[in-house]
């Protein structure tokens, strides 16, 4: 599917913890924190994960429990780093079809696409974007995805408005309201199926098909 969007950094944007050239002693300044998400998010796509502690995480890193508290005050932060991610490659990516693609149908195809893409290609992602990695942790982390899905959902009213407009339908913003709704729907159940089949339903299986049903 890759020829639908331009291929956008998809991962985590630092080297594995693996990767971390052993003759190092102290890490940069930032870089423990980089280090921590990563973790986290490596820990989170071990199909059937159950809830994440710091001192499992700790223990991940070979520091202290102290040694985290240090860069986030609460795992509940640690989380929050992940999810500012999520939002900021997402919408970025987001920004940039609006800028490229003139067509808005195109738009709202390539955007579905792009979404399940980046949870296809990041498990952990996947996992906090719908919910199964917060089921534990602090509501407002929940809230602030339930936010994110809101804000994808009316960019998708967008382009179905813009569409339905150049279309010349007569009731272009209530056809708009409940078909973004029904996409989001789709990618968030493609999501949450991927998540909870232990990462081996893709999101992207029989998306052609599946695309043509719900952008027709």
């Amino acid at each position: 599917m890759s020829d639908l969007v331009s291929e956008p950094e998809l991962s985590l944007p630092f080297p594995s913890v693996a990767e971390e050239p052993a003759a190092r002693k102290r890490p940069k300044p930032g870089e423990r924190r980089i280090q921590i998400l990563q973790a986290l998010a490596a820990m989170l796509e071990q199909p059937g994960a159950e809830r994440i502690t710091t001192s499992a995480l700790a223990a991940r890193l070979g520091v202290s429990e102290a040694a985290l508290y240090r860069h986030f005050a609460s795992k509940a932060q640690m989380f929050e780093g992940l999810i500012e991610f999520i939002e900021q490659s997402v919408f970025m990516l987001v920004n940039q079809l609006a800028e490229r693609e003139s067509d808005p149908a195109a738009r709202s195809r390539k955007l579905v696409v792009m979404m399940l893409q980046f949870g296809e290609r990041n498990p952990g992602m996947a996992r906090v974007m719908v919910g199964d990695a917060l089921v534990f942790e602090n509501d407002r982390l929940q809230e602030r995805m339930n936010q994110f899905f809101d804000k994808l959902e009316s960019s998708f009213k967008q382009n179905l408005r813009d569409a339905a407009a150049a279309a010349g339908q007569a009731t272009p913003m209530v056809d708009a309201q409940v078909r973004a709704s029904v996409i989001v729907a789709f990618m968030v159940g493609r999501l949450q199926r991927f998540a909870r089949s232990g990462f081996r339903r893709l999101p992207s299986e029989h998306l052609e098909a599946s695309l043509a049903i719900i952008l027709a």
